[in-house]
């Protein structure tokens, strides 16, 4: 028996283009998690230096969303350039630019970037608020308060 994959949910979200000359942000291909943010101007990164780059797009999540700017993989393999802050939050209550803050982790070499170029990824997931409840003692597990820093393994 063969089962079709669930169907996509599609959430509304809305984009001010403050600069006509790019794209709007897009997924690259079916299933992609990331929409691609742009460059809105060229611009320069030397080694171990970083950068606020501006997409030329601002967002109206709904409430109950985030958007979470994450490093494109290519250029993080390729070039050594990440996001600072990964992943950057953009809260649902944020309407100005989405800016991106690149470093570049080469020791030797600068990059430079292009207007236009995908210089992140903008990814939205669903976000519940948290009520914080202070108590005396947390209940326990196995790992308990061990293992910080990794799983103990």
């Amino acid at each position: 028996m063969t089962t079709s994959p669930p169907s996509a949910s599609h959430l509304d979200v809305l984009v001010l283009r403050m600069d006509p000359g790019l794209d709007l942000p897009a997924y690259a291909g079916a299933g992609d998690a990331g929409l691609d943010l742009q460059a809105r101007s060229d611009f320069t990164v030397g080694p171990g230096q970083r950068e606020l780059v501006m997409t030329g797009v601002a967002i109206a999540l709904p409430p109950g969303y985030v958007g979470f700017v994450s490093p494109r993989s290519g250029l993080a393999r390729n070039h050594g350039i990440t996001v600072l802050n990964s992943p950057g939050v953009i809260d649902a209550s944020y309407r100005g630019e989405i800016g991106v803050i690149v470093v570049n982790t080469d020791t030797s070499a600068e990059y430079s970037g292009q207007r236009g170029d995908r210089i992140a990824q903008l990814v939205i997931i669903a976000c519940a608020q948290a009520r914080v409840l202070e108590v005396a003692e947390l209940p326990g597990t196995v790992r308990s308060g061990q293992g910080f820093g990794s799983s103990g393994v």
